[in-house]
C-alpha cells in the first residue's frame, strides 16, 4: 500500500487589534473667555449647551478636564483643530492628549 501524505492545513488566526484610546483635555488659562470654551465644546466636540457648560467650569474650577475620547489620528486632529480655531481667534487655548 503507498504511503500517503496528508499535510495539515495551517490554520493563521487573525487577532483583532483594537486601536489604543487617547483622552482628549483641555487646559484652563487665564485669557480664554469661558463664552469662547463653551464654543470649542460645542463646535469640535459635539455637546450641547447644557454639557459644554458643564466641561467649561469644570475647566475652569480644576485647571482641566476630558473633552472626548478618541484613536489617536481623531485625537491628534481634535487638539490640532481646537488649537488653530483658538489662535486665530486670539485666545491660546491648549489641549493635550493622554492614552488610556
Amino acid at each position: 500500500m503507498p504511503k500517503v501524505n496528508i499535510a495539515k492545513k495551517n490554520i493563521t488566526q487573525n487577532k483583532i487589534q483594537h486601536p489604543d484610546f487617547y483622552n482628549v483635555i483641555m487646559l484652563n488659562d487665564d485669557f480664554t473667555s469661558m463664552d469662547f470654551v463653551v464654543k470649542i465644546l460645542k463646535l469640535f466636540f459635539n455637546m450641547n449647551t447644557i454639557n459644554a457648560n458643564s466641561i467649561m467650569l469644570k475647566i475652569h474650577n480644576t485647571g482641566q478636564a476630558i473633552c472626548g475620547i478618541y484613536p489617536f489620528e481623531v485625537a491628534e486632529t481634535k487638539i490640532l483643530e481646537v488649537t488653530s480655531f483658538a489662535k486665530q481667534n486670539g485666545y491660546p487655548l491648549k489641549s493635550i492628549m493622554k492614552k488610556i
